[in-house]
């Protein structure tokens, strides 16, 4: 591997080319674990969207977002008809950061999602789906501040005439916290009507308990560390 093909492999930011049907020719490592989260044929129709009418590169600044993947700019070059490379760039990464102990509690998560679904479901004609995981164990928490960023992300569906919940372990992935890395609960709500004006509200919510937040259509994910000692 030359130098200029390692910079490319470790590179922050997924670097794909695609030959004319679609085909992966070559990735770096940032891609794979982007095409892990979404198909080959969305990123390759989009690199084919915003290439240039003619041959060349070019640079585009825009919002996308593949699972918990948020982007800012794509650019997108080919020099023949044979293939097409297409480079994401990242937004920085949410940090967690895990403040006085003393404010968190062994809680079960399980209890602080029935507790806000019961706020709302007794006040609003919604119907209200749960998909939990039973294995999660209890975890340490901010249990004010998680229910408040609960009530605020149940709040922001109000219109919503079904709303699903799922709670599971994201497989694979880990939060490192202080050089620790520690399995991540992940919290999935959805519903058929959001309100992006609370947007700002939950992200403010989701820092004071904790946990990073993602926005996609008409879906908010929640990841909080499994934490299971003090």
């Amino acid at each position: 591997m030359t130098f200029l093909e390692k910079w490319i492999e470790y590179d922050y930011n997924p670097f794909i080319i695609f030959d004319s049907s679609g085909k992966v020719l070559s990735l770096n490592s940032e891609a794979q674990y982007l095409l892990g989260k979404t198909s080959n044929k969305v990123i390759f129709d989009l690199a084919i969207d915003y290439a240039t009418e003619s041959f060349g590169f070019n640079t585009f600044f825009l919002d996308i977002s593949f699972d918990k993947f948020d982007f800012f700019a794509i650019t997108v070059g080919y020099e023949s008809e044979n293939e097409i490379g297409i480079k994401l760039y990242k937004r920085a990464n949410k940090r967690i950061k895990i403040r006085d102990k003393k404010d968190s509690t062994l809680s079960n998560i399980y209890v602080l999602v029935d507790l806000s679904i019961s706020t709302f479901s007794t006040k609003n004609n919604i119907e209200f789906i749960k998909d939990f995981d039973p294995a999660i164990p209890d975890i340490y928490a901010n249990v004010d501040m998680v229910l408040k960023l609960l009530n605020k992300i149940y709040n922001s569906f109000i219109e919503s005439k079904k709303i699903k919940s799922k709670i599971f372990v994201n497989i694979g992935e880990h939060i490192k916290i202080e050089n620790k890395k520690f399995p991540i609960l992940r919290i999935e709500i959805s519903g058929d009507c959001f309100d992006d004006s609370k947007k700002s509200d939950i992200e403010h919510l989701s820092a004071l308990s904790e946990s990073t937040i993602y926005f996609q259509k008409n879906m908010v994910t929640l990841d909080m560390p499994i934490i299971t000692t003090s």
